[in-house]
């Protein structure tokens, strides 16, 4: 397994804190890990042009200097949708260039962890949305579940939409965002039942948190098979 992307049930569920404690994760166990923001919408302009603030957080986190249009090669401005974000600054997001910057990343580390934006059903244009990436980047998914009411829910359909696109759902981790959420250990013990796929950590509430701590409470075993 040479990269694994990462979706969750929502926008907000926390997806780039666990993606960056994964790559501390990786780095951890002396695997040079690198990661990638392959859309990102709300970005703010930097040295380079547009930026996202997801994407420069994966390069902080990762194993290796990197050019940022590798790890980010569509940076749009208007904090929407991505797919009206690139329709209004003209641009057609395409899979052949994010294919094209993976491959680049996947030769420089052993680990790729890419982060998708928003939610799995996420339209990138009229006929691509974010679950085409996996396919089309040859990796399994993560599932990040936001603790908060309606994960059951959210994160069973969103399993089942996963499965049903021919991807391997390789496990899925919580993310408790929620601070009055309540029994939330029963919620989790009901996604373990009925995600045929292993918990690989939950990851409790943070103010601002580092992705060595988060890398903590994240179990790479299934990862390294």
């Amino acid at each position: 397994m040479s990269g694994v992307f990462i979706t969750g049930t929502d926008t907000g569920v926390g997806k780039t804190e666990v993606a960056a404690g994964l790559l501390a994760a990786f780095k951890a166990r002396g695997i040079p890990a690198v990661g990638m923001k392959p859309v990102a919408s709300g970005c703010a302009p930097g040295d380079d042009g547009l930026q996202s603030d997801d994407a420069v957080r994966l390069m902080a986190a990762g194993s290796l200097d990197l050019p940022y249009d590798e790890v980010n090669p569509y940076a749009l401005a208007d904090p929407i949708a991505p797919h009206i974000a690139a329709g209004q600054a003209g641009v057609d997001i395409r899979l052949g260039r994010i294919r094209n910057a993976y491959a680049a990343l996947a030769q420089r580390a052993e680990r790729v962890v890419v982060e998708g934006v928003g939610g799995w059903r996420v339209p990138l244009g009229p006929a691509l949305s974010v679950s085409d990436l996996p396919n089309a980047l040859g990796i399994p998914v993560i599932l990040v579940v936001g603790l908060r009411l309606g994960c059951l829910n959210h994160s069973l359909l969103t399993a089942e939409s996963i499965r049903a696109r021919g991807v391997r759902l390789v496990g899925w981790i919580a993310n408790d965002i929620d601070p009055d959420m309540r029994a939330k250990d029963e919620n989790i013990a009901t996604l373990a039942a009925l995600i045929d796929a292993p918990t690989l950590g939950v990851v409790p509430r943070f103010d601002l948190p580092k992705p060595e701590v988060v890398a903590e409470y994240l179990d790479l075993e299934p990862l390294l098979q």
